[in-house]
């Protein structure tokens, strides 16, 4: 099966530039792309493997050694000098999200172990990917255990398997790359300033473009060879770039100005640590390279601060990746005002007489990054690209080249004669509008209202910015910020699941504590020898077995159950109604399940957010781990009218309904925010009721929060608690101030 050319990929301009410059420049650490489904971000990533140049590896080794320098520490080895070598192309590796522990670092053989004593290592992903690409799709909803090992490896360079009586350790430098979609949730802290660049991306409502990527689509769909093969000379192209740039990066300077710059920019952005500072300068000279430069200029310092510092902004789940362009060009000025006179820096933009820079065709001997594509083919489809003809009027393919010193790098599809809008409309920024000012009914807008409104928002920035940089900062949806120092009270769901790893209840799972042991059904995990021992010991007798070793057969095999914590879904079922509408008690009520939302997000929780008022419930946001989405539906949460708790909760258990079918390890929380009282329809308290004990039915562990206040209450709250056989607890208590 034909890999989609990457070169046919249409628009993405800086998730071009930042796999490209990976590829120049490995040492950068990685990409991140984030952006809704459906916009080619695991296309592009996996066509980059094809662009990557060959790869000499010891032959026959299984950890991929290079001959030049092997690993001493190879557990394949130790390599001779000498060794015979092989060339095989560069490696795409896909970690899938769902992979076990032994899969991805690699484990022992315990079959060769028990029945013929042998020490067997079955190398992993980890391995497998040293030297090339590891690709993880949807990385944002990966186990915090797969976490913890790439975060590892990322750090050191190396893999340590330590697991049943066996200790290997390997080489595992690899590109790492991630794809994910942030209305499902977003990433660790610590795994997300791993990556070294990030980039948003979003499909374009340019319907020409929209037209163009479809044709293209569907001829690859049709004729995949022949659709490859009619990009093969432009992939070939810039396959070769690739490789010049490479050999041109070890000659690139960054000069003393340059780096400055860069300091400048992190200090001013308040970035953690020192990476961000090392991956920017990385970046700098990467695309210097890429642009057939010898020095670094502060052009190549602006693409490398809007690509390497959004993602290492944020200080919590409620904040958005972004860059504001005018605090950015404010630090670089700041840094050339306070060393004008620097010697490092002549005033030019890096390129040397003879070097006509991306768009005149490069050095001499190299064909510069626009210099090549046959002539006269006309593209796939027998037609130029949306946006106009190649930058030499030849080949017509999509550009993959960044525009030269000076201007925003990013690809178009126009050339020269002009820009066309990016992937992610006029302005290039990815819109995840999730609502404008609402219905006739005061609900939150539908999706089609809601992509209006993208237009809209779209058009109006398209006229202010005037570029498109998808990193740029403005926020333009309503976000519900917690105030300060709110801490959430630990709620948990009763007795021990086997739910996905996470930090809030009780659960069987693959890492903790080893609760006991059991037969295996699959493939051993990890392996618990003393059970193991204890089920061979009764047989030694009738296995003839006088003296010497235990006589050991496969089905004395215990694997360990451990027990450690579990994810769960955590379900808001908020009234909004009349009752509760008060602009105190509503922004109380707001600060509690804010709170609650950072716990959640802290503990690996999915949330999901179903309010009532009026006639009817609605949900806010299905069961997703994305906080900053749950946050934006709760900043548009509409107060009044009656109060139709049956409808509230029968929607709960129609939710949880589903979810149960979609994750069926995932055990529900469910937190019923309201003050007791049902006023909507007919007969609403008997309703309630009957919705309650429907509820109750699915066994979804329930709290009450009961929000009554006032001088008179009427403790409806408890009788729900009651019907719902679940814990209540007064809103006041479910938060607590962090210094008290």
């Amino acid at each position: 099966m034909s890999t989609y050319p990457f070169s046919a990929v249409l628009g993405m301009a800086d998730m071009r530039l930042a796999l490209l410059l990976n590829a120049v420049s490995p040492a950068i650490g990685g990409v991140l792309v984030r952006g809704e489904k459906g916009t080619a971000k695991s296309t592009a990533v996996r066509a980059l493997a094809a662009l990557l140049p060959p790869v000499r590896r010891v032959a026959g080794c299984r950890f991929g050694c290079d001959p030049a320098e092997p690993d001493p520490a190879c557990p394949d080895g130790p390599h001779p000098v000498g060794v015979a070598a092989e060339t095989h192309p560069a490696r795409l590796v896909e970690l899938p999200v769902g992979a076990a522990e032994d899969r991805v670092v690699g484990s022992l053989d315990l079959e060769k172990a028990l029945g013929e004593g042998v020490r067997a290592f079955e190398p992993g992903l980890l391995a497998a990917a040293h030297r090339g690409v590891l690709y993880v799709d949807e990385v944002n909803l990966l186990h915090d255990h797969l976490v913890d090992l790439l975060l590892d490896a990322a750090a050191m360079g190396r893999s340590h398997v330590e697991r049943e009586g066996v200790s290997v350790s390997h080489a595992a430098r690899f590109l790492l790359v991630g794809t994910m979609n942030p209305e499902e949730g977003e990433l660790r802290p610590q795994l997300l300033d791993r990556f070294g660049l990030t980039v948003e991306v979003g499909a374009s409502r340019d319907p020409e473009i929209r037209v163009e990527v479809v044709r293209r689509r569907l001829a690859a769909d049709a004729d995949p060879a022949g659709f490859a093969a009619r990009w093969a000379d432009a992939d070939a192209e810039v396959a070769r770039q690739v490789a010049a740039a490479r050999r041109r990066l070890p000659g690139v300077r960054l000069p003393d100005a340059a780096l400055r710059q860069i300091a400048e920019v992190c200090a001013a952005f308040d970035v953690d640590g020192m990476r961000a500072d090392i991956v920017t300068a990385r970046t700098a000279l990467a695309h210097a390279a890429w642009h057939a430069r010898d020095r670094v200029t502060i052009d190549d310092v602006r693409v490398a601060a809007r690509l390497a510092l959004p993602h290492r902004r944020r200080r919590d789940p409620f904040d958005t990746p972004g860059l504001d362009d005018k605090r950015l060009d404010e630090a670089l000025q700041r840094a050339q005002d306070a060393h004008p006179d620097d010697p490092d820096d002549d005033g030019s933009d890096g390129r040397g007489p003879d070097d006509t820079g991306p768009q005149g065709g490069g050095p001499a001997g190299d064909g510069g990054p626009n210099g090549g594509g046959p002539a006269g083919n006309g593209g796939p489809n027998g037609g130029h690209p949306v946006g106009g003809s190649g930058p030499q009027g030849g080949d017509g393919v999509d550009e993959v080249e960044p525009e030269s010193a000076g201007q925003s790098a990013a690809w178009d599809g126009s050339g020269p004669g002009g820009r066309t809008d990016g992937p992610n409309g006029a302005d290039g920024r990815p819109q995840h509008q999730m609502g404008d000012r609402g219905d006739d009914d005061g609900w939150p807008a539908d999706d089609r209202r809601a992509d209006d409104q993208n237009a809209r928002t779209r058009e109006n920035r398209t006229s202010a910015a005037g570029d498109d940089d998808p990193t740029r900062g403005g926020q333009s949806q309503p976000v519900a910020v917690p105030r300060g120092g709110l801490k959430a009270r630990l709620l948990t769901a009763p007795g021990v699941g086997d739910g996905v790893p996470g930090r809030r209840s009780r659960a069987r799972t693959g890492r903790g504590r080893t609760a006991g042991a059991r037969v295996p059904t699959g493939r051993v995990g990890a392996l618990h020898l003393p059970a193991t021992v204890r089920a061979a010991a009764p047989h030694q007798t009738s296995r003839g077995r006088r003296t010497g070793p235990l006589r050991l057969r496969p089905d004395d095999v215990r694997e360990a159950v451990r027990e450690g914590r579990e994810g769960n879904l955590v379900l808001f079922v908020v009234d909004a109604s009349g009752s509760m509408g008060a602009r105190q008690r509503m922004t109380a009520v707001k600060d509690a399940v804010l709170a609650l939302l950072t716990d959640a997000y802290q503990r690996r929780d999915k949330v999901a957010v179903i309010a009532f008022r009026g006639a009817e419930a609605r949900t806010l946001l299905p069961a997703t781990s994305s906080v900053l989405a749950a946050s934006t539906r709760l900043a548009e949460l509409p107060t009044g009218g009656r109060t139709p708790l049956a409808e509230g909760l029968l929607a709960a258990a129609d939710l949880l309904r589903v979810e149960r079918l979609r994750d069926p390890l995932r055990r529900p929380l469910v937190l019923v925010v309201t003050d007791g009282r049902a006023t909507a329809g007919t007969r609403p308290l008997d309703r309630s009721a009957g919705a309650a004990a429907v509820l109750a039915a699915t066994g979804a562990p329930c709290v009450v929060v009961d929000c009554e206040s006032g001088p008179v209450r009427l403790h409806l709250a408890r009788r729900l608690a009651t019907q719902l056989s679940a814990p209540m607890h007064p809103l006041t208590a479910l938060t607590t101030r962090g210094d008290s």
